[in-house]
């Protein structure tokens, strides 16, 4: 998977794609972490 930028805009366009992939993986992740952390049953 190679990719080769020849501007600095497709390189900007690319890497700005990826950290919104990243940053909403880390949001599902993180309301999952946190559901499981308050789902416990209360005694």
């Amino acid at each position: 998977m190679e990719q080769a930028f020849y501007t600095l805009q497709d390189f900007m366009l690319y890497t700005k794609g990826w950290a919104y992939v990243l940053m909403g993986v880390s949001l599902v992740v993180f309301v999952a972490y946190w559901k499981f952390l308050f789902s416990r049953d209360k005694d």
